[in-house]
């Protein structure tokens, strides 16, 4: 019998704005989203995936690989065995079912990460009043690597606070982020420095703003390791992040601990 339902908000972009005009590929990471759904699942919960239009999450290409799973083969087959055929991650529906359907009936829920967040959930007016139900019922809201962008989407008017990030007005943004339910969290996300790895090595351009700069133009309070891609999670009441890829073991288990604490 399942202790309940977790609700995994995944993302349908699959190429992201990058400085000169251009356009990236992007997708969600593979480890940050499989390594939390089946440690929900071993610890006893439901998870069920959604995104803004119904159809299942892009996988990022750099993230298809044994290096995001310690270059361990056989937990990475797994991994892709558990997101190509596993019920969880191939019954995907949309946000507005999830909305309609009632919130009420999830226990916590879960963004992770790779790029593609940047380019469609931070800006979603469903993402926001899901994030909302979850932040006024104190329910654990987790977020993963670029994940936390999500949280944006609990303002009055994202899109508004994303143009002004991408214009380099970091002033306007932090009036578009007043009466954030977030600000003054403690938090984590990709760190700037660990950003420069990917637009160096990966986009091969540069992006229009890094996440810290955006969570802490939001009013968050962004702590990042200063040691590039160790893992780190952070707790601030019903938030928690995770700051890169190998956060993706520690978060699982801080969320898991969240929803089982809930039921004690």
């Amino acid at each position: 019998m399942s202790k309940g339902k977790v609700l995994l908000i995944g993302s349908n972009a699959t190429r992201i704005e990058v400085q000169g005009n251009k356009w990236g590929a992007t997708g969600q990471y593979l480890n940050e989203t499989v390594v939390p759904a089946m440690a929900l699942e071993a610890a006893g919960y439901e998870v069920v995936l959604a995104t803004p239009n119904g159809s299942k999450p892009t996988i990022d290409a750099a993230s298809d690989a044994p290096v995001h799973f310690e270059n361990d083969e056989a937990a990475y087959r797994a991994a892709r065995d558990y997101y190509d055929n596993s019920p969880a991650m191939n019954a995907p529906v949309t946000l507005r079912s999830v909305i309609d359907g009632g919130l009420d009936q999830y226990d916590g829920v879960f963004f992770p990460g790779g790029q593609a967040p940047v380019v469609d959930l931070m800006q979603d007016a469903q993402v926001g009043e899901i994030l909302r139900h979850f932040h006024e019922a104190a329910k654990p809201t987790a977020l993963l690597c670029h994940g936390p962008i999500a949280l944006a989407a609990a303002m009055d008017d994202p899109r508004a606070f994303r143009a002004a990030l991408i214009a380099g007005a970091d002033d306007k943004a932090r009036e578009w982020a007043k009466s954030w339910p977030y600000a003054g969290y403690r938090m984590t996300i990709f760190s700037a420095t660990e950003e420069k790895v990917v637009e160096d090595h990966i986009l091969h351009a540069k992006m229009y703003f890094d996440m810290p700069q955006a969570l802490t133009a939001a009013g968050g309070k962004v702590e990042t390791t200063s040691v590039d891609f160790e893992p780190n999670v952070v707790i601030d009441r019903e938030l928690i992040t995770g700051q890169n890829p190998r956060s993706d073991h520690p978060i699982a288990k801080a969320l898991v601990e969240a929803l089982d604490a809930r039921q004690a």
